[in-house]
């Protein structure tokens, strides 16, 4: 699956954050080298040369209010987006009107990818609070992906991934019922917030209930009703937004009951 903020997300520290102009750029002033995602955004085992030429791609760093937009459907594809600090979500309004949200993306991990193959970004990108990305034009990383093997590696696995990802949403839609989708959510949200050196059991939903509903196939009342029904299982505590996970691997025996 490809998803708040922890009680240890940075932006809770980041008071500047809120006070920038909207959607404004800035100079970078954390290089790739010492960002502490780094990990999780570049490839391991680069020599120093190889960093210095990849931070000559992010050339600006961009910060994104709570609901702005990055980028929108249908808009031409020329940059891929870091999330540096924040949370975004993506979706697509379908024939109806209706907003499809099509996943949630948050510090470390890249925006934007979906638009390599048609030269469009497929879907709008959202701040669901406020944010920071380093912007990174994709013709840059091309040329140099074409001379560090390592972050040629790196791209072709973001790819993969999002092949990957969109397989583990149409499998949710596809082959769980209710129960199955909501533990497979919060299970993914916790290993994403593990790798980030967060709690893997307590976090701060930013995403609403219905959007929720709308990335997993559920309406906004299975939701809640799945939710109160893990609350009465013991499974998670629930306060408003903020998740407690008491029991994950009662959330992990959910999804292999049937499987």
């Amino acid at each position: 699956m490809h998803t708040a903020t922890v009680t240890k997300l940075p932006t809770h520290g980041d008071a500047a954050l809120a006070s920038q102009n909207r959607s404004s750029a800035c100079e970078p002033d954390v290089t790739c080298r010492s960002c502490n995602l780094r990990e999780l955004c570049l490839p391991s085992g680069l020599s120093d040369a190889d960093l210095q030429r990849i931070e000559k791609i992010v050339y600006v760093r961009r910060r994104i209010k709570r609901g702005e937009t990055l980028f929108n459907a249908g808009e031409p594809f020329n940059s891929v987006y870091a999330v540096r600090v924040g949370f975004f979500k993506t979706s697509i309004i379908d024939k109806d009107g209706r907003e499809q949200v099509m996943g949630f993306f948050m510090g470390g991990e890249l925006l934007g990818m979906d638009g390599v193959g048609s030269g469009r970004y497929n879907g709008t990108a959202i701040a669901l609070e406020d944010s920071e990305v380093c912007v990174m034009p994709f013709s840059l990383i091309e040329d140099l992906a074409s001379h560090v093997r390592g972050l040629q590696r790196n791209l072709h696995s973001v790819l993969a991934r999002e092949i990957v990802r969109d397989h583990g949403v149409m499998m949710l839609l596809g082959s769980m019922c209710a129960e199955e989708r909501l533990a497979a959510f919060l299970l993914n949200l916790s290993q994403r917030f593990t790798a980030r050196g967060y709690s893997p059991s307590e976090f701060v939903l930013r995403m609403t209930r219905e959007e929720i509903g709308s990335y997993l196939g559920l309406k906004l009342e299975t939701v809640s009703r799945v939710f109160s029904k893990f609350q009465d299982a013991g499974l998670v505590a629930v306060q408003q937004k903020h998740i407690r996970i008491t029991d994950i691997p009662g959330l992990r025996e959910i999804i292999g009951a049937t499987r």
